[in-house]
C-alpha cells in the first residue's frame, strides 16, 4: 500500500469513522432533507448497511456497500443539509466529508419537483470537486404534476452528468450506478460549472490565489478555499488546520482571511 493510500485511510478512520476495504470506491451522498435521498441509498445498497455516529458529533452516520461490474463501492449518507457553508454541525459534517474525505464521487440528490431550490447545493459542491453525479429524483412525482425536465440541457449548463430516478420504483437506477462506476474510475471527466461572483469578489480571489495553491498544493481546489477564507468561515480554517495537518500554519490563515 502507498503512502497517499495509508494517509487517506487513516484520514477516513480517525476523522469520519470509515474503514474501506482495499480498492473500495467511496461515494459520498448528499442532498436536501425530504428529497428521496435515504431511498437512493437503500435502493443502492439493500441491507448491506450500518449506522452509527460521526466521530465527536451526535449526527448519524450510516453506510452502505454494494457492488457494479464487479467492483466494490461504500456509499456514505452525509447528513441532510439545504447548504454546505457550515453554519450548522451537520453542514460542517457533510463538508469536512466531500473536502478531506476525499470521495471518488460525489452524488447529489435533487428533487424533480423543486429543482430551483435544490441546485443551490449541487452548485456548493460543484465548487469544491469536479467528481459529481447529479440525480434528479422523484421524477414519477413531477410527471404526476405535469413538470418536465430538459435533462440533456441541465447537464450541458451543469457540466456534470444528470441522472433522472425515480428510486422508490427503480426507476433509472442502473444508469445511476453505471454513471457513478464512470465517474468514480475516471473514465468519465466533467468540467463543472463555477459560479461567477461581483468583481470585487473575484479580485480579491486573484489576490489569493498564489498563496492558498502553495498551501493546499492540490488537495483542495484552490478557487473554492479563497472563498471560504473571504467569508471568513473560523470553522474552516479549523478544519483545514486540521485535516490538512496544517497546524503550523493556522497564523498565515487568519492572516489571509483578513486580506
Amino acid at each position: 500500500m502507498s503512502t497517499q493510500v495509508e494517509n487517506h485511510s487513516r484520514v477516513l478512520r480517525e476523522h469520519f469513522g470509515i474503514t474501506p476495504e482495499p480498492g473500495q470506491y467511496i461515494i459520498a451522498l448528499a442532498g436536501n432533507p425530504n428529497v428521496g435521498k435515504s431511498t437512493v441509498f437503500n435502493a443502492l445498497t439493500g441491507l448491506r448497511q450500518h449506522t452509527g455516529n460521526w466521530p465527536g458529533k451526535t449526527v448519524d452516520n450510516a453506510q452502505g456497500t454494494f457492488t457494479y461490474r464487479q467492483k466494490p463501492f461504500l456509499l456514505v449518507d452525509l447528513p441532510g443539509t439545504y447548504s454546505i457553508l457550515a453554519h450548522t454541525v451537520e453542514e460542517q459534517v457533510a463538508r469536512d466529508f466531500i473536502c478531506f474525505g476525499e470521495p471518488n464521487a460525489t452524488l447529489v440528490v435533487l428533487d424533480a419537483t423543486c429543482l430551483e431550490r435544490n441546485l443551490n447545493l449541487a452548485l456548493q459542491v460543484m465548487e469544491i470537486t469536479p467528481n459529481v453525479v447529479v440525480c434528479v429524483n422523484l421524477i414519477d412525482e413531477a410527471r404526476k404534476k405535469n413538470i418536465t425536465i430538459d435533462f440533456p440541457a441541465l447537464e450541458n449548463e451543469l457540466g456534470v452528468p444528470v441522472v433522472a430516478t425515480a428510486a422508490r420504483k427503480g426507476e433509472g437506477l442502473n444508469i445511476l450506478r453505471e454513471t457513478l462506476y464512470q465517474v468514480s474510475t475516471g473514465e468519465r471527466k466533467s468540467h463543472p460549472r463555477q459560479l461567477v461572483y461581483s468583481p470585487e469578489v473575484e479580485d480579491a480571489v486573484q489576490q489569493l490565489l498564489p498563496n492558498v495553491q502553495r498551501l493546499v498544493d492540490h488537495k483542495l481546489n484552490p478557487r473554492w478555499v479563497a472563498l471560504r477564507l473571504l467569508d471568513g468561515d473560523k470553522s474552516f480554517i479549523e478544519s483545514i488546520s486540521r485535516h490538512l495537518d496544517l497546524q503550523n500554519k493556522v497564523d498565515f490563515l487568519k492572516e489571509v482571511t483578513a486580506l
